[in-house]
C-alpha cells in the first residue's frame, strides 16, 4: 500500500456491510477515489453468500485497481485469490497468518487484526504480515468493541518497528487527529466516510485535508 513517497497517514476505506447493488455502489466509490488520495480499500461483506461477495468484487476491484487503490478481501484468503485480489485482511478468529499466506501466495498482501495486542502484533509482524491493525480506538457502528485500544499503542508501533499500522474503529474525521498524531500509517474508515453528513466526497476530501495537514 505504499506509492513510494514520503511516508504519511492514509485514508484505508472499508466497504459498508452491505451492498445491495454493487453497480450502483461502484458509482459512489468511484466518486469518493477521485475526492483524494486513498491507499486501500477492503470489501467487507459479513452475511453476504460467496457468490455476492464475488459479483461485488468483480464490479469493485476494477474501480480500485485502475486508480491505483489496493483491492482487499476482508477475513476470505480463498475468496481474495479467487477474484484475484491485492490482498487480505484476516481476523484473530479468521485463520491464521501462515494458513492465509499459503493460499493466497507471496504476492498478495495480507493485513492481521491485533486488536490490543502488542505480542498479537509482534508476532504477525515477525511472521511476514504486510500490515497489522489495531482497534477499536472509539466506538464502533459496524461491530461490537470488545477491546479498546489505546493511543499508546500507536505510538509504541511506530518507534519500534517498520511494517506499518492500521488504525481502526469509529474513526471520522472529528476524532482522527490523535491517531495521525500518535503515528498510525492508516486510518481504516468504514461510517465515518459512507455515513458521513455531507456525503462519502466530502468525507474523503476533510479526512485528506487533515492528512496532509492542509
Amino acid at each position: 500500500m505504499s506509492d513510494g513517497t514520503a511516508p504519511r497517514c492514509r485514508l484505508y476505506l472499508i466497504s459498508p456491510e452491505r451492498i445491495e447493488h454493487p453497480a450502483i455502489f461502484a458509482e459512489a466509490l468511484r466518486a469518493a477515489l477521485e475526492c483524494g488520495d486513498v491507499a486501500a480499500f477492503q470489501l467487507r461483506l459479513k452475511d453476504a453468500s460467496d457468490d455476492a461477495i464475488g459479483r461485488a468484487a468483480d464490479t469493485l476491484r476494477p474501480v480500485c485497481q485502475q486508480r491505483g487503490v489496493a483491492f482487499f478481501m476482508n477475513d476470505r484468503p480463498d475468496l481474495a485469490k479467487r477474484y484475484d485480489c491485492d490482498g487480505v485482511h484476516v481476523g484473530q478468529d479468521d485463520m491464521p497468518y501462515a494458513d492465509a499466506r499459503r493460499i493466497v501466495g507471496e504476492s498478495r498482501q495480507i493485513g492481521v487484526t491485533c486488536k490490543d495486542s502488542r505480542h498479537l502484533a509482534m508476532e504477525a509482524a515477525e511472521a511476514g504480515a504486510d500490515y497489522v491493525a489495531f482497534g477499536a480506538f472509539f466506538p464502533s457502528t459496524t461491530k461490537t468493541v470488545t477491546t479498546p485500544a489505546p493511543l499508546d499503542i500507536l505510538r509504541w508501533w511506530s518507534e519500534l518497528m517498520e511494517v506499518p499500522c492500521v488504525a481502526i474503529g469509529g474513526i471520522t474525521v472529528g476524532n482522527c487527529r490523535p491517531l495521525v498524531e500518535a503515528g498510525a500509517d492508516f486510518l481504516a474508515v468504514a461510517g465515518g466516510v459512507w455515513n458521513h453528513p455531507d456525503g462519502p466526497e466530502a468525507a474523503v476530501r476533510a479526512f485528506n485535508a487533515i492528512l496532509t495537514g492542509s
